[in-house]
């Protein structure tokens, strides 16, 4: 099963903690996640988002950003990220509260390395050349293992194919192994390109902190984090 799952799927309540925090009213709330999601992938500049999570209370959302560039988030003055939560608050019709997250080390985020070969199959680049600098730079970085798959007309060949590079290992059969991943879609003239990433960072052993937003919110303490509330106390 684990070569046919998503590896982040296989893993929740094991060593990966939930993207979306929330009870009650499942089809509204997960339509309204999706909006939140695609309206700040489209808004922010591309390729610097990894991931989006969303906690909620009756009347309040707390949205987390991780990105790669905290400063293009937060704009001159926190001016981009006010825009942001002002436009959030209309779409959801609830008072919103954003946190910036830092990536620290994007060579091992596996959705910012599948929207940098996304940005750069646009841009008409070899993607065997992209895809090695991209493997070598996260074996650099200590990961255990990299893999690479890509698959469409690739070079604008009449013939599409699937084609997969691989370094080091990968076990997606062990559960307490600390595997990332993220599949992005570049539009080329030729077509449709699909990449795939999937980043081995170690193996977790003991208990860990499954929800997602307290752990981002304890390093930001130590780290004095980016955070913007607007929200003046009556």
């Amino acid at each position: 099963m684990g070569q046919k799952t998503n590896p982040i799927v296989n893993r929740l309540g094991i060593i990966t903690g939930w993207q979306s925090s929330w009870c009650n009213n499942y089809k509204d709330r997960i339509k309204e996640d999706f909006k939140v999601r695609r309206y700040i992938e489209a808004r922010l500049p591309k390729g610097i988002v990894s991931r989006i999570f969303i906690e909620r209370t009756l009347k309040f959302i707390t949205i987390t950003i991780r990105t790669s560039r905290p400063a293009l988030v937060i704009g001159k003055r926190g001016d981009e990220v006010d825009t942001v939560r002002k436009e959030l608050k209309k779409l959801t019709k609830k008072e919103v509260q954003i946190n910036i997250s830092e990536v620290k080390r994007p060579e091992l985020d596996a959705p910012l390395v599948a929207k940098s070969l996304v940005r750069q199959l646009e841009n008409r680049i070899s993607y065997k050349k992209a895809i090695k600098l991209s493997i070598l730079s996260g074996m650099r970085m200590n990961a255990q293992g990299i893999r690479v798959q890509i698959s469409g007309r690739l070079n604008g060949s009449e013939m599409a194919r699937c084609e997969t590079y691989k370094e080091g290992r990968i076990s997606l059969g062990t559960f307490r192994a600390d595997v990332d991943y993220h599949m992005a879609v570049a539009h080329t003239v030729y077509g449709s390109i699909g990449v795939k990433v999937w980043i081995m960072k170690g193996e977790i052993y003991g208990r860990r902190e499954l929800s997602p937003l307290l752990g981002i919110q304890k390093k930001q303490r130590s780290h004095k984090p980016y955070h913007f509330n607007r929200k003046k106390n009556k």
